[in-house]
């Protein structure tokens, strides 16, 4: 049932997304919100209690919701199941920027390739050369199919089959929100309302994302060059700040046998690498602390695309032959 259900998921992600801006999104939003504003009193003990109702709240409410619906209709459950992975897993999600960026690149136009990258990840990204330009599409797509497909892949086969339905696809992509969301709060406002909600936040979505980083990233070896992408993974993996990350991007990087990581131009928040240095010629074609291989050109983005479809269709198999194997036993 797990591998009927992420794969109606996908097939209707794919025909009908989710617009930008939908209720949903803005429903989450909302919740994190007042479970920040109702739960917070700016204790440090107080930033575990609202975490676990921000994350695991929704969570425990969607495996409730599966085992009352699978008392009367095995039916009833895969569609509850799959409407819950339609909003919490899928390429579209994310893919419309990264698709207008390569668009308005081959075009030529590159302002506008900029802005609509500084609208996806409220970065100035007014100053990037053309190659960190392409390698901030690169490292933000990757990061994107990892927390939008595999990670919610992942979690959701875990607590599934433990008979928790699509709980572990919510614990996932709330998990992940809310880390973003403290995150980008502590950065526009300069004063969080707790200073320990956003680093636990960080720490327990880092644990929770522990091990599918891992699975992503064995997944890039795999499809990709095996040897290189293991090597990368061994050697380049510390060159980011946040450990998940970079085991994932190094792990791609040297599977395609691409450059990431390196520098930003001035305006960039340093956020994830821990190489970043301000200023830098305009025509730059390396970086200082980017992984071994050719720099980034505009046709990298379309080998990047075939990676992470390769992977999904790995991810999908391995869950086909699960699927069948429990049928059959």
């Amino acid at each position: 049932m797990n591998f009927f259900a992420v794969l109606f998921a996908l097939l209707v992600e794919q025909l009908k997304p989710l617009p930008h801006g939908n209720k949903v999104h803005d429903g989450v939003i909302a919740w994190v919100r007042w479970t920040g504003r109702n739960f917070d009193a700016g204790r440090e003990h107080h930033a575990t209690v609202v975490w676990t109702i921000t994350a695991v709240g929704p969570a425990l409410l969607a495996a409730i919701i599966h085992i009352a619906i699978r008392q009367f209709s095995e039916v009833l459950a895969l569609a509850f199941t799959v409407l819950t992975l339609y909003l919490t897993l899928g390429f579209r999600q994310f893919s419309h920027y990264f698709t207008d960026i390569r668009d308005a690149l081959e075009r030529g136009d590159e302002l506008e390739a900029r802005r609509l990258l500084s609208a996806w990840r409220h970065l100035d990204a007014s100053e990037l050369p053309r190659t960190e330009l392409l390698r901030h599409v690169v490292e933000h797509s990757l990061l994107a199919a990892h927390r939008h497909v595999f990670g919610v892949f992942f979690w959701f086969v875990v607590l599934s089959t433990v008979g928790l339905g699509p709980a572990g696809a919510v614990l996932y992509r709330m998990a992940e929100f809310a880390s973003r969301y403290w995150a980008f709060k502590s950065r526009t406002t300069d004063a969080p309302t707790n200073e320990r909600l956003m680093q636990l936040s960080r720490q327990l979505f880092g644990w929770v994302d522990h091990v599918p980083a891992r699975l992503t990233a064995t997944g890039f070896a795999i499809v990709g060059n095996f040897e290189e992408a293991v090597n990368g993974w061994r050697r380049d993996a510390s060159l980011w700040m946040h450990a998940n990350e970079g085991i994932i991007l190094a792990s791609a990087a040297g599977a395609l046998g691409i450059q990431l990581g390196g520098r930003a131009a001035p305006g960039v928040t340093p956020d994830r690498s821990k190489t970043f240095e301000s200023g830098g010629d305009s025509d730059a074609t390396g970086a200082a602390g980017s992984t071994p291989g050719t720099p980034l050109q505009l046709g990298h983005l379309q080998s990047v695309v075939g990676l992470v479809w390769r992977s999904v269709v790995l991810w999908m198999l391995l869950l086909a032959l699960l699927t069948l194997a429990n049928l059959v036993g």
